[in-house]
């Protein structure tokens, strides 16, 4: 057994051995953390953006309306894309389902003591279904209006 005054400051230098261990350690699981959450609220924008699409009976207004829906998800989650992609892969149709893919490039430069990549590219696919029932009359505008203004409602007479 060794005498207790040799043991003295033993602690310290064991804190400080061990410190930058942990810190690594702490830093890496922040990564972690941020690239997982940020995959969720992807997946999120994904599934919002298929769900968009779903409300339009023309391609090209399934895939604007998926690409503004899903920009607007991840501005309102705080997530910045570097480059933002969103595809659609089906023409909506009653009683189908419309599929959104969204990929978008984080930046990482904020993690740079862990030395990770500068950027990521993180991608998530959602499929909603069309709804069997919906208005097979896309020129519907506003309920509200007065007669001569809801042309798809017959007010062009």
């Amino acid at each position: 057994m060794t005498p207790p005054h040799r043991e003295r400051g033993s602690a310290t230098v064991e804190l400080v051995l061990l410190a930058p261990v942990l810190l690594m350690l702490l830093w890496f699981l922040v990564c972690c953390g941020r690239l997982s959450d940020t995959r969720l609220q992807i997946e999120d924008a994904a599934h919002q953006a298929a769900r968009a699409a779903t409300h339009h009976h023309t391609r090209p207004g399934a895939a604007e309306a998926a690409r503004t829906t899903a920009a607007a998800a991840l501005d309102d989650a705080g997530i910045t894309c570097q480059d933002l992609t969103v595809t659609t892969h089906d023409t909506p149709s009653n009683g189908t389902t419309a599929t959104a893919e969204v990929t978008c490039t984080v930046g990482l430069q904020d993690l740079a003591l862990l030395q990770v990549p500068g950027t990521t590219t993180l991608t998530a696919r959602a499929t909603a279904p069309v709804d069997r029932f919906r208005s097979r009359t896309p020129r519907f505008e506003d309920s509200e209006a007065h007669w001569g203004a809801n042309r798809g409602a017959g007010g062009e007479r």
